[in-house]
């Protein structure tokens, strides 16, 4: 039977787009379904700010009746105004292993974005890159960090057979509490005594107590920080107040850093904990029981990631940024965490790949962003 894409259009169709993935995955023993409150607000264009300033729409592919795929075309207005550029995104990519199902998803994109005008598409970004995105190219026999994605291993198969290629691939890197041995931490903490000497800077953590106050200085950082990394968008404030929000009830101060010079902040890290190693016990569902779940196993999370990490240029190879790593890794310690996740780095960022070079990781997962040119 053929296959057919219909774009999603009522909250019926919304919601069939969103737990799709559920179907797809059930039992997978490395997926971990996000929970669905989350999932519904990455597509909602009333409610998410980032379709303040784009536009998306949604389709799923259909044969036998079945839902059998899911994709997103996108036209991010301010990345292209950032970077000058014509371009077209694609997000939210899902297919049973099926080229002629992938093939229809990414032509319904391709033809989307030729009606648009636009040069090029690249993907999946979900709905951005300061949201997950790239495909799992390496790493499949692990489970996917908090806000990293997951897929089967045929999906770079069925990108590159449709004629995308690859844009850039983000590394993830794993260090564990064993490669931390004291020579390596006594010589890291030398190493950052006398770079935040001679740079009068201090680090201090998040305070929560005034916590929309600290959210202005990390919008201070951020867009000057991360400005001329590829695929980098400004985030509005919109933006920047909602991801805060999401974020404020898993912030832990101790691993959520500042730096500052003279008061003024010139940098920001932050880090939180795995909450997939809790999420994996709730099937994405917070009610009725899942709430409870969540509280007992948040409890037991052994990981964090290191979501973000930049200086603002001036200080940009202060070797600032080792300050960070040190005072995360110390502090990570001693609340119980014995293990964290860099990532995504670009493969290119050389300072930032070096660090953790040096604190003896290696990359544990890459993932892809593919692009195809239009003709």
């Amino acid at each position: 039977m053929a296959i057919e894409i219909r774009r999603a259009l009522t909250r019926k169709d919304i919601l069939t787009f969103i737990k799709f993935p559920y179907q797809l995955y059930k039992n997978h023993p490395q997926w971990v379904p996000p929970l669905l409150i989350e999932q519904k607000d990455l597509v909602d264009i009333k409610k998410n700010p980032f379709y303040k300033h784009s536009e998306a729409e949604f389709f799923l592919a259909y044969k036998n009746g079945e839902v059998v795929g899911r994709i997103a075309a996108i036209l991010n207005h301010n990345h292209n105004q950032f970077h000058n550029e014509n371009i077209g995104f694609f997000g939210f990519f899902e297919s049973v292993n099926d080229k002629e199902v992938s093939s229809r998803l990414f032509e319904t994109v391709e033809k989307w974005a030729i009606k648009k005008g636009l040069d090029e598409i690249r993907g999946p970004v979900n709905p951005s890159t300061n949201d997950s995105c790239g495909i799992l190219i390496e790493g499949f026999d692990k489970p996917p960090c908090v806000m990293m994605p997951y897929n089967y291993d045929y999906y770079p198969e069925l990108c590159e057979s449709y004629g995308f290629e690859k844009a850039k691939d983000l590394y993830s890197y794993y260090i564990s509490q064993e490669m931390l041995t004291p020579k390596v931490m006594e010589r890291l903490e030398k190493g950052v005594e006398l770079v935040l000497k001679r740079r009068n800077a201090k680090i201090r953590q998040v305070d929560l107590k005034n916590f929309d106050e600290e959210v202005k200085k990390v919008k201070e950082v951020y867009n000057n920080a991360w400005s001329k990394n590829w695929g980098f968008v400004p985030l509005t404030d919109d933006e920047i107040n909602h991801i805060a929000k999401g974020l404020k009830q898993i912030v832990v101060p101790e691993i959520a850093l500042f730096a500052e010079v003279n008061d003024k902040p010139i940098g920001f890290s932050l880090s939180i904990p795995d909450i997939n190693q809790a999420l994996k016990h709730l099937n994405g569902r917070l009610f009725p029981f899942g709430i409870f779940k969540l509280i007992r196993y948040m409890k037991k999370i052994t990981m964090i990631r290191v979501l973000i990490m930049g200086l603002i240029h001036e200080y940009r190879f202060s070797g600032i940024d080792a300050a960070f790593y040190y005072y995360t890794i110390k502090n990570g310690i001693a609340l119980g965490y014995t293990a964290a996740e860099l990532g995504w780095v670009l493969e290119d960022n050389e300072p930032m790949k070096r660090v953790a070079e040096n604190l003896g990781s290696t990359p544990y997962k890459k993932y892809r962003i593919y692009t195809k040119k239009l003709k």
